[in-house]
């Protein structure tokens, strides 16, 4: 098997603009491993004097799955998204190393028990590759998935959720600032009350799923366990500085 710490090189084969600061960027890269839904990988720039920056990004691809696909949010003062939003173009080679992470991760050959994802804005993309992979598999295991972001204008893979969910999958959509025209619902942050009512239950003994911002992963985990979801079912992964 390929070395996972080894840096291969990466062709850019494929792009989606999936918000105005949220590009798909879909990469062959023959030296990777296949990958698990929910690993990431890294992403090394070098410029022309020699200087290098990486970032972690998690695959929205399906498991295994040849071109890998990662979803990168722009964040204006950093090094290396806004070159992978508004600078990178197909044919383009970057270095990447991985697949890298055994904890996020879902398997179709996983146990029956039904799966609840939960995510907060970008943190959707290692989500979609489990919801990928599910399609990719055949899979009959039950899955839900409840968005949060700010605002429609960010919510990512937006027809293709729109297809899962006609597919049977239940997708819960949930805004924290601004919900869509017309829309019932009313903006603000996910609620202990919201959990409960959108989340698989603890009866059912659902493997759940949490990635996003620290405090949206904190808040979230907080109040699963407050409703009676086992610790040990509940996996996590977060980014930005801790509370």
């Amino acid at each position: 098997m390929p070395d996972a710490n080894a840096w291969v090189t990466a062709v850019v084969v494929g792009e989606t603009r999936e918000t105005a600061t949220a590009r798909a960027l879909r990469f062959s890269a023959s030296g990777l491993r296949p990958a698990l839904a929910g690993q990431h990988i890294d992403i090394r720039l070098t410029a022309e004097d020699g200087y290098t920056a990486q970032r972690s990004y998690s695959l929205s691809s399906a498991a295994g799955a040849d071109p890998i696909e990662v979803t990168v949010e722009r964040f204006e003062d950093g090094e290396v998204s806004p070159y992978l939003v508004d600078g990178v173009a197909v044919g383009d080679a970057v270095e990447v190393r991985g697949p890298i992470g055994g904890w996020l991760v879902w398997r179709p050959s996983d146990d029956r028990r039904p799966v609840q994802l939960i995510a907060g804005g970008s943190g959707v993309a290692p989500l979609m590759s489990m919801l990928r992979t599910r399609e990719a598999a055949r899979s009959t295991v039950p899955f839900r998935l409840l968005y949060g972001v700010t605002d429609p204008d960010r919510v990512y893979y937006r027809d293709e959720l729109d297809r899962i969910a006609a597919d049977g999958v239940q997708v819960d959509l949930r805004y924290s600032r601004r919900v869509p025209e017309g829309s019932p619902l009313h903006a603000g942050r996910l609620t202990r009350d919201d959990l409960a009512a959108l989340v698989v239950p603890p009866a059912e003994d659902p493997s759940v799923f949490v990635c996003g911002p620290t405090g949206f992963v904190e808040a979230v985990s907080d109040a699963l366990l407050a409703l009676g979801h086992p610790e040990e079912r509940i996996r996590t992964e977060r980014f930005g500085p801790t509370s």
